[in-house]
């Protein structure tokens, strides 16, 4: 398969700390996409340590600008947030407050793109409503969530030291969203 014809699934979330369950997360479900057929890039960690959000300037910093050209350039995306306070958390918000600068796109945010959602929080209450957040979130910027989402209890033992999911009801919902969003993203090219 040409490099061209690969849709680009792109990986936006997690948290500052390296090797958290929400990178891990997205680690797994890139390189399922990547198995499928895809191209993957991800933006997590100190990648998403952006300025916060101003409309009001068109100043971005060269993180943001990256960010942005990929979210242009994606054939489909996988969000992840942990669970802060019954939420998204504020990095991975702002993260997507940038998607404001696509408002005058010919696609439009996400508009017509597969997004799956990952939440991870220290209890299933916490990641079940971060895990709506997210959906949300997608269809106010018009993309299509991905009929499976996944819910990750950060408490329990989901991966091991070396990153590998060992949770097999995580491991198949993470494959699920992987396969979802890569299907959806060759379809539609």
């Amino acid at each position: 398969m040409r490099e061209k014809n690969r849709p680009l699934i792109l990986g936006v979330g997690g948290t500052l700390r390296n090797q958290s369950t929400g990178q891990k997360a997205l680690h797994h479900v890139l390189a399922r996409a990547e198995e499928r057929g895809a191209r993957t890039k991800l933006i997590s960690g100190q990648a998403l340590n952006l300025p916060l959000y101003s409309p009001e300037s068109a100043e971005r910093s060269a993180a943001a600008q990256e960010m942005i050209a990929l979210m242009r350039e994606c054939d489909g995306l996988v969000l992840c947030s942990p669970a802060y306070h019954g939420s998204v958390s504020g990095l991975v918000k702002n993260a997507l407050d940038y998607t404001e600068d696509m408002n005058r796109d010919a696609r439009v945010y996400f508009d017509g793109l597969p997004v799956g959602s990952i939440a991870c929080g220290a209890g299933w209450q916490a990641a079940g409503q971060t895990l709506s957040a997210l959906r949300a979130i997608v269809h106010a910027l018009r993309g299509w969530p991905t009929p499976m989402g996944g819910m990750i209890n950060s408490t329990q033992k989901v991966f091991d030291d070396a990153g590998v999911c060992v949770d097999a009801a995580v491991r198949f919902q993470l494959d699920t969203i992987a396969d979802q969003v890569t299907e959806f993203a060759i379809r539609k090219s």
